[in-house]
């Protein structure tokens, strides 16, 4: 029997998985769950990409069953032998600077910071609660997206707000920290040397940020205390004057759990287009709200990249990664040429 690692990736409405030989750790099975509750889907491939089977599948109608029919994929893997599962965990706060494993004490921590990220971080805590249901002997491990950019100087770390909040956690902790990790990980072995020189990697997916990195370590990112900051994403607002949701409080009269539904699920893409918050769809669509959104994402990202180089007193190379900036071409290429006077050019 062989020893095999799950690791999991928990969305708002998707779970991801990859299942590694644990000796190897060459991938045996990789796996997406997308729609949970709406219109689920499910895609499994093997270490080489070729598609698998997927029986029982879609059903899931919530995340407990898409993790059911994900355990009980791998109960008809008699020859493997679960012995830890990895978690993606969104925030880790100031405690979590690498990957720790969970306990009731952990959890109880990570429980505290899912206001900060309340799209996220409950799904995740949920999956691990599941598996302790499920699976109570074999360990977990808790890695977070925060903690790569604790290597950030205090400075670009804090807000200027008064002192004592940001000596109590109010502080920028930036996300997307496992994506950069896997980025610095690789790029030496695609850019040689430039790697570890003045490098903004651009993560764009519908959640998207930036991190300028140097000797291969967090300088600066673009999202700040919570997953909403930064640059404009597919449901999310990035950047906002603070006096906007101010105002929605008090001359609109919404709540805050309205103010955080607007920010968080209507806003970015959808709302500017007021069509979708797929790039796909904005871009096969012809109708002008949809070209304003696209355009509109990729000034703010242009923006944001122009003010990274400032952190990094320039740039040496910029990277692409996540859904968006793996295979939007179109919306690279946008991206790029307003980032022509400063000698950037796509082959």
């Amino acid at each position: 029997m062989s020893a095999a690692i799950l690791a999991l990736n928990t969305g708002s409405s998707s779970l991801k998985s990859a299942l590694f030989d644990a000796a190897t750790l060459d991938v045996i099975e990789r796996g997406a769950i997308t729609g949970i509750g709406r219109d689920p889907q499910a895609i499994f491939r093997d270490g080489h990409g070729a598609p698998l089977p997927a029986p029982g599948f879609p059903p899931p109608a919530d995340m407990p069953a898409a993790l059911d029919g994900l355990l009980s994929r791998l109960r008809g893997r008699p020859a493997l032998r679960l012995v830890a599962v990895g978690h993606r965990v969104v925030h880790g706060g100031r405690r979590f600077h690498e990957p720790a494993r969970v306990d009731d004490e952990v959890l109880a921590q990570l429980d505290a910071y899912s206001s900060l990220a309340p799209t996220h971080q409950p799904m995740a805590l949920a999956a691990i609660r599941s598996v302790r249901e499920r699976l109570p002997e074999v360990p977990q491990v808790a890695c977070f997206d925060t903690a790569f950019h604790a290597t950030q100087p205090k400075l670009a770390q804090w807000f200027a707000l008064p002192r004592e909040l940001g000596e109590s956690g109010v502080i920028r902790y930036g996300f997307h920290g496992l994506s950069y990790e896997y980025i610095a990980d690789v790029l030496p072995h695609v850019a040689g040397e430039t790697a570890r020189r003045r490098v903004i990697v651009a993560h764009l997916g519908h959640g998207a940020s930036l991190c300028a990195m140097r000797e291969l370590r967090s300088i600066a990112t673009s999202m700040g205390f919570t997953p909403l900051d930064g640059l404009m994403m597919g449901t999310r607002c990035g950047s906002l004057d603070p006096g906007v949701p101010l105002y929605l409080m008090r001359e609109r009269g919404m709540s805050p759990a309205q103010v955080e539904d607007l920010l968080g699920r209507r806003s970015g893409l959808l709302g500017v287009s007021d069509l979708s918050d797929d790039v796909r769809t904005l871009e096969a669509s012809d109708d002008p709200r949809a070209r304003e959104a696209l355009d509109m994402f990729a000034d703010r990202a242009a923006a944001a990249i122009a003010a990274h180089c400032a952190a990094l007193a320039g740039l040496d190379a910029l990277v692409f990664t996540g859904g968006i900036g793996e295979h939007a071409a179109a919306t690279r290429a946008r991206i790029c040429a307003r980032l022509a006077w400063i000698g950037l050019a796509l082959d």
